[in-house]
């Protein structure tokens, strides 16, 4: 870990999602390296369940809360503000497949609530206390799907491809104004969550495990690594996606997605 720590105190994180799934995982990962925790979710049962497992080896503080409530993403902030977080996690998210035009609204909205306004929130204030520090992580969760347009699954898609150009972006404007406070994204593709079940799909390609991901995810980001893709066959996919056009690329993400239905 190169974030050093200071006047004895241990490293703090603060993971979204962390009830099941990468953050579940990424929670455990960070306890074996001693890291202090505070995990935000809305399984109120789960994050407990995870409270008292952590709290042998590190102090660990849960915070029950739904991200789509804007409102409560300010609220999230002044709980934690002056905790001095080390380590910013945005992993809480989901997905929706199915024709554009026959998705719920409502599920939808919300779907964009969490993907990009909950992560644009807390970027954007915890960012601001790390650049004060000159010191600190953000990972965001992205997907393997913010690398191209997503044909029956158009929105969420959509919502990664926020994630990491905005992640991107960031990263660069601290990079040129040389601020020791680094932004990664993780694009993972398939991963044995309970992403699928909420998606309502069945993933074509065997999944990775949440855990490999989540180790994987946490080193890479401690090495300063921008874009993070575990797997080898995801990153041959990012790769030889460089030599198709966007038209070939969404025929070809259409036939995959279409399976996923079958």
């Amino acid at each position: 870990m190169n974030l050093s720590e200071s006047q004895g105190d241990r490293v703090k994180a603060l993971i979204t999602g962390a009830s099941s799934g990468i953050g579940y995982d990424m929670a455990k990962y960070l306890a074996t390296k001693n890291c202090e925790l505070i995990l935000v979710a809305r399984n109120k049962e789960k994050l407990e369940a995870l409270q008292n497992e952590l709290n042998k080896t590190v102090k660990t503080k849960i915070i029950v809360m739904d991200l789509a409530n804007e409102q409560k993403l300010k609220e999230l902030y002044v709980i934690c503000k002056n905790e001095n977080i080390d380590i910013l996690i945005n992993n809480a998210g989901f997905g929706l497949a199915g024709d554009f035009s026959e998705l719920d609204l409502v599920k939808e909205m919300n779907m964009i609530d969490v993907n990009i306004k909950a992560l644009h929130t807390l970027t954007k204030l915890f960012l601001k206390d790390m650049i004060k520090r000159n010191a600190g992580y953000i990972l965001n969760v992205a997907s393997s799907a913010s690398f191209q347009p997503g044909p029956l699954m158009a929105t969420y898609y959509a919502t990664k491809a926020y994630v990491l150009r905005l992640s991107e972006a960031l990263n660069e404007e601290l990079r040129a104004k040389k601020i020791n406070v680094h932004v990664s994204i993780l694009c993972p593709g398939p991963v044995d969550t309970n992403f699928n079940k909420v998606a309502n799909v069945n993933f074509s390609v065997r999944p990775l495990s949440s855990e490999y991901v989540a180790r994987y995810a946490i080193d890479k980001m401690f090495q300063k690594e921008m874009v993070i893709v575990p797997g080898v066959k995801m990153k041959l996919a990012k790769f030889f996606g460089r030599f198709l056009s966007d038209r070939a690329l969404m025929k070809i993400t259409y036939q995959i997605q279409k399976k996923k239905f079958e």
